[in-house]
Order: structure tokens, then C-alpha cells, then sequence
């Protein structure tokens, strides 16, 4: 069982207050990523509020992504979008639906438009970065 999915069978119990809380916990725990990533290049474009991600590669090839917004939902949901793909080879990242893997979250029903319309700039994004390594 995957993290997502262990994520959602929390998630589907709440009610909307607490999956809001849910997402606003999960982008606390963000690792924390160092101001000086916060550039133009490292911002993903057509999000709502501030969203940076930059990745990092491991030894073993695997892709690790750091990521911040300023604002505390979307930083959840960009931590819902890693759990997809955190330290998996790029491979294993193009190969993920990661849509998919979001969809039983039903984001764009528990949540403003404005806050979900960039969700599918970052997933382009890690998508570019995976091609990028594969």
C-alpha cells in the first residue's frame, strides 16, 4: 500500500473542515526548503498562490523534490502531489498517473478553483524534470 493510499483512507472519513486541516498538516511537514531555492526558476507557473519546487537527485538516481508555497493549502496539496512521486526513479515517475493517483482526493470539489488550478503545472513540472533524468 502506498502513502496516498493510506493518506485517502484517513482523507475519505472527514469531513471538509478537517480534510482542509488534513492537507494544511501534510504541507507543515514538508521538508523545509531553503529560501535560496526560491527563485523565478524554480516557481511553477499559474498557481494562485507562491508554489517552488526544485529537484534534487540521489545518488541512486532517484528524484527528491523540494517544495513550498506561501500559502498553507496549497503547500498541502503540492505535499499530496510528492507523496505520488517523492524518491522514485524518473521511470517510475512518468510511468505514474499521478492524476490518478490524486482523483479519489477530489480536489476541485473540496476546494476553490483558484487554489486547484495549478495543480496540473506542477505535475507538468515534475513530469519535465522526470524526462529530463530518464
Amino acid at each position: 500500500m502506498n502513502a496516498l493510499t493510506e493518506l485517502f483512507d484517513e482523507y475519505e472519513f472527514l469531513e471538509a473542515d478537517d480534510r482542509y486541516r488534513l492537507l494544511i498538516d501534510l504541507g507543515k511537514a514538508l521538508e523545509p526548503m531553503p529560501e535560496a531555492l526560491k527563485t523565478d526558476a524554480t516557481l511553477v507557473r499559474g498557481c494562485s498562490a507562491a508554489v517552488w519546487v526544485y529537484p534534487t537527485v540521489r545518488e541512486d538516481g532517484a528524484l527528491h523534490f523540494l517544495a513550498d508555497s506561501n500559502a498553507a493549502i496549497t503547500k498541502g496539496i503540492i505535499a499530496l502531489v510528492l507523496l505520488a512521486v517523492q524518491d522514485r526513479q524518473p521511470a517510475q515517475i512518468l510511468a505514474t498517473d499521478i492524476e490518478g493517483a490524486l482523483a479519489p482526493f477530489d480536489l476541485r470539489n473540496q476546494l476553490s478553483s483558484n487554489r486547484t488550478q495549478g495543480i496540473p503545472n506542477m505535475i507538468a513540472l515534475i513530469r519535465a524534470t522526470a524526462e529530463r533524468y530518464a
